[in-house]
């Protein structure tokens, strides 16, 4: 009996072998820069070497190729190797081509698939928390008052929470003042007090994702993440929603830390890094 080959078309690799490969050079020269970049200062030729694991001569070798493009800037006093030129360019074109829309959406459709629950995508609009994107899963349960363009409000609900705890107070204080003022309980008292607020703000910074049980919608639970940008200011925020009961709304439950997860994968896209999270 024939063998099967083994030949591919011409021109064309195995997939595995292809998926796999890289140019090592380039590799070894992101590195580089990677080490500038976190230094964030420019660096004696000998003590970048050192921190990249490599040779003074391979490193110096691309630092001429780096600096002849403008990835590198050799200062003339000191000698010191720094982020050149065009590496800005380079940075402030990628945040110009980041989109939290289109980045969010694979994110939230894995969530979707694991959770089987809803899914929001929420920026603070005109009028203050703002649902964009919506994804269903396969228990998600009608949910006709929250639709795109729906505004959320900021104590009753995740989204919101997760907004008042990163946003300057300048940015919420008229919104707060007024739920404030017209939320009240049976008795006629406010339903939250300020020693209230202040709670939730602690809560999501220490959890870093905010909760919300029975108060937006009775008998639905939901958490929500921060998006952030590479400045650590939140953008955006991916929030799952579903019954109490059926979403494991713990703080530390495994749809928590897969939320998180799914939320800073975004965010690292948009430039952000953990030494840039808020505290």
């Amino acid at each position: 009996m024939a063998r099967p080959s083994s030949k591919t078309d011409k021109g064309e690799e195995p997939k595995s072998a292809t998926s796999r490969r890289g140019i090592q050079s380039i590799e070894v020269g992101f590195r580089i820069l990677d080490a500038i970049r976190q230094a964030g200062r420019p660096l004696p030729l000998k003590e970048l070497a050192e921190s990249c694991q490599l040779t003074v001569p391979n490193v110096h070798y691309y630092l001429v190729s780096f600096q002849k493009v403008g990835l590198v800037h050799q200062q003339a006093d000191t000698g010191f190797y720094g982020l050149g030129p065009y590496a800005l360019r380079l940075g402030l074109a990628a945040l110009e081509q980041f989109d939290v829309f289109t980045t969010a959406r694979p994110a939230m459709a894995e969530l979707a698939a694991i959770t089987g629950q809803t899914i929001f995508l929420g920026v603070w609009g005109n009028k203050g928390p703002t649902i964009v994107y919506r994804v269903e899963g396969s228990r998600s349960r009608p949910l006709l008052e929250l639709r795109v363009g729906s505004v959320l409000p900021l104590l009753s609900s995740a989204l919101g929470r997760n907004f008042l705890a990163h946003l300057p107070l300048v940015n919420t204080k008229d919104l707060l003042d007024q739920e404030l003022a017209s939320l009240k309980k049976t008795d006629g008292a406010n339903q939250y007090t300020m020693r209230d607020v202040d709670a939730m703000r602690n809560e999501v910074l220490t959890h870093h994702m905010s909760r919300c049980r029975d108060a937006l919608l009775p008998h639905f639970t939901s958490m929500s993440a921060s998006i952030f940008d590479m400045l650590g200011e939140m953008k955006a925020a991916i929030t799952v929603m579903g019954p109490v009961g059926s979403l494991d709304d713990e703080l530390e439950s495994d749809t928590a830390r897969l939320l998180i997860e799914k939320a800073q994968s975004i965010s690292a896209i948009a430039g952000w890094t953990k030494t840039t999270a808020p505290t």
